[in-house]
C-alpha cells in the first residue's frame, strides 16, 4: 500500500484522446498511480500522487499534465532538504 498525503488535491490529469497506451507513465510513477485499461493510460489513484512528474517528463504524446513542485512532494522534498517546517500537512 502506498501512502497518502492529502486528499482531492492532486493537479495531475491526463488527456486520454493522446494516450498511445505506451505505458511509461506506469512504469516511472514510484507511487502506483496509473493503470492500463483498453490499451490507453488511465489514472487509477489519484490521491496517490505526489506530483513528482516522472510520467509526466517521460510522456512523449504530452497526454499527462501535473503541477510539479506544488503540494506534498515539494513540501516533503523541502523537509527532508533540512527547512524549518512541512507545509504539507
Amino acid at each position: 500500500m502506498f501512502h497518502r498525503y492529502l486528499t482531492n488535491v492532486s493537479t495531475l490529469s491526463l488527456d486520454p484522446d493522446r494516450c498511445v497506451g505506451c505505458r511509461m507513465c506506469q512504469i516511472v510513477c514510484p507511487q502506483g498511480v496509473w493503470d492500463i485499461r483498453d490499451k490507453r493510460a488511465v489514472i487509477a489513484d489519484l490521491d496517490g500522487c505526489m506530483e513528482c512528474s516522472a510520467c509526466a517528463m517521460n510522456c512523449a504524446e504530452g497526454a499527462i499534465q501535473v503541477r510539479r513542485g506544488v503540494g506534498c512532494a515539494a513540501a516533503i522534498i523541502t523537509s527532508a532538504l533540512g527547512a524549518s517546517q512541512d507545509t504539507c500537512c
